[in-house]
């Protein structure tokens, strides 16, 4: 089989656009479920700027953005956060400008198309006190400088900072893995996944600085890991899974294992202990608050509730669905679009297997930072 050629990484780190069955745009629940995990962290640090005064336009970010219900939804949530505490004040509420950024491949248009909807929404909701709200998009990468000098006060971001750059170089020790590191993989492919989050973290920080106001704030969601040590379960098992179903398909000859060897994901899940030192030697915030929590793979299931039945092919599915609208451009770019749907088929029976033998987490950490 001729090896697939395709684009760099970094051309293709979008989510499946459109909204189709297999966009990011239908299969987008557990991420919703992160936002409301983090919900109140992000209304702490809303209601503490208070204290400041809100000024006449208030200016946003959401970085990494990507497309879809949720992209709206934490821009409503900021918005009616602040309103609710300008009423508690008898202050009128500031205008909005609201910047959605994400690399230019991102599907902006889906975004865009939403908006009539999104502002008759604001307007039901607040009614006749609703100030003027202005969204516009803002493609490039967070790793350069996306806005101009002080003009930001307040800067989001959910799940987007744990994409790196690049992927890290010198990876050629780790063969047959296919991220950072699982149980197989060398030490020293930690280190170098680690020292590229380091300076891609650093480099956000330091650009971000430049472009929030003193005082301005910052409220940051990621993928983590519960503990220092880089091998548990916590941030590899997933990824794992995903490499046992391409070393399957290798077995059976429809992919070349050269594909499989050559093939590492440009994401870190870090120890909020390498968080918290990388924002203590960068220097230009200071942490508030940091907080950890868990949410299901399968973002359906329900503890909660006594009449759920779970079943383990359903959720092997459901868990498919989601990671296809995240991983499909860098994998079809890499081993071709026709290999897709065998394996994500493969990749649902495997997730399957484990949720039947365990409740599988993942884990997250949600700051807030203070611009200096």
């Amino acid at each position: 089989m001729k090896e697939h050629k395709g684009k760099d990484k970094m051309d293709v780190l979008h989510m499946n656009a459109g909204n189709g069955e297999t966009s990011y745009a239908k299969n987008s629940i557990l991420q919703k479920k992160v936002m409301l995990k983090a919900q109140p962290l992000l209304e702490d640090t809303l209601n503490d700027m208070y204290n400041e005064d809100f000024p006449k336009c208030f200016k946003i970010a959401d970085l990494g953005c990507s497309s879809g219900p949720n992209t709206l939804f934490v821009i409503s949530e900021i918005i009616n956060t602040i309103h609710g505490l300008c009423q508690q004040n008898n202050s009128k509420p500031p205008e909005f400008q609201v910047y959605l950024n994400d690399l230019p491949d991102n599907d902006f248009n889906t975004i865009f198309k939403s908006l009539p909807v999104f502002y008759e929404k604001l307007k039901k909701s607040r009614g006749e006190e609703l100030s003027p709200c202005f969204v516009s998009g803002s493609p490039g990468s967070f790793y350069d400088r996306l806005f101009p000098t002080s003009s930001l006060h307040f800067v989001h971001s959910s799940y987007s900072v744990h994409w790196l750059s690049k992927v890290p170089e010198r990876l050629d020790n780790n063969k047959g893995n296919i991220i950072y590191m699982t149980k197989t993989s060398n030490f020293h492919v930690f280190e170098a996944y680690l020292k590229q989050f380091q300076n891609d973290f650093s480099t956000f920080l330091r650009l971000r600085s430049e472009e929030i106001i003193p005082g301005g704030r910052m409220v940051l969601t990621f993928r983590g890991r519960s503990t220092a040590d880089p091998t548990s379960k916590d941030s590899p098992t997933l990824n794992e899974i995903l490499q046992e179903s391409l070393l399957n398909m290798v077995a059976e000859g429809l992919i070349e294992e050269a594909q499989v060897d050559s093939f590492n994901l440009p994401i870190y899940a870090p120890y909020k202990d390498e968080v918290k030192a990388i924002i203590h030697k960068e220097a230009s915030f200071t942490l508030d608050r940091l907080d950890t929590f868990e949410v299901d793979w399968d973002s359906r299931d329900k503890d909660d509730d006594k009449h759920y039945i779970f079943d383990k092919q359903t959720s092997g599915e459901n868990v498919a669905r989601w990671s296809r609208a995240i991983w499909e451009p860098i994998l079809a770019n890499h081993f071709g679009e026709t290999v897709i749907d065998e394996l994500f088929a493969r990749f649902a029976k495997h997730v399957a297997e484990h949720l039947s033998a365990e409740k599988a987490k993942i884990f997250s950490i949600v700051i807030s930072l203070r611009k200096k």
